[in-house]
């Protein structure tokens, strides 16, 4: 039977810092208390639940993250909270520390996404490297999504035949041949291609072709 505290229903959170937030998930008590002064005197901030379903239950950081977790524990072990994690579409990167370093486990842990996986006792460099990488990881998933969204909204404000202009210029094709297949006047082709640059607040071809894989329109 998994007994309830507060700290497991609602974490232990260290608020001011500037070197990132860590959500540390470990029933032992003992080792959540060491992980969480060693991370806090390095100047993270903190957050600690004794079991994953309590990381689960709780809203994400919005701010770049990552998890520090046991891959062993009841109930939701490390493997399915990842699993769990991505199916949210919230893909925290994930630090697992473990009493059982089994070659097979790892390597499940590292296929399923893991960012380490460290056997104790760790070296507490190796911890913190591992930990700021998976910051860097969540630093730039972040940002990513961030410019998705800003064109996605962007694309969105294009008209269905500015739409076809894109698709034709991203082709490679010219002028004239996206005028061809689309039935219309070369300078119409030419007005509809400014027109979008300048919704989509690109400057070149080259930007046009990036952000549309980026959205997938290609």
């Amino acid at each position: 039977m998994i007994h309830v505290t507060s700290e497991a229903m609602h974490g232990c959170v260290d608020e001011a810092t500037t070197r990132g937030r860590v959500l540390i998930v470990d029933a032992d008590s003992e080792a959540r208390s060491h992980l969480r002064s060693l991370l806090r005197e390095e100047g993270y901030a903190v957050e600690t639940f004794a079991w994953a379903g309590a990381l689960l239950d709780q809203p994400l950081p919005e701010a770049p993250c990552c998890i520090v977790a046991d891959v062993q524990m009841p109930s939701i072990d490390g493997l399915e909270l990842i699993a769990r994690l991505k199916s949210r579409s919230e893909p925290i990167p994930v630090v697992f520390v473990t009493d059982h370093a089994e070659v097979p486990l790892s390597v499940r842990a590292m296929k399923a996404g893991a960012v380490d996986f460290l056997p104790r006792p760790f070296d507490e460099g190796d911890l913190l490297g591992a930990i700021d990488y998976a910051l860097e990881i969540d630093t730039e998933r972040r940002s990513a999504n961030r410019t998705r969204h800003a064109l996605t909204q962007r694309f969105d404000r294009l008209t269905p035949r500015e739409r076809q202009v894109m698709e034709g210029v991203v082709r490679g094709l010219m002028n004239k041949q996206i005028a061809w297949e689309l039935e219309i006047s070369e300078i119409t082709v030419k007005l509809h291609r400014s027109s979008l640059m300048r919704k989509m607040e690109l400057r070149s071809v080259a930007d046009l072709v990036r952000a549309s894989f980026s959205l997938s329109v290609h």
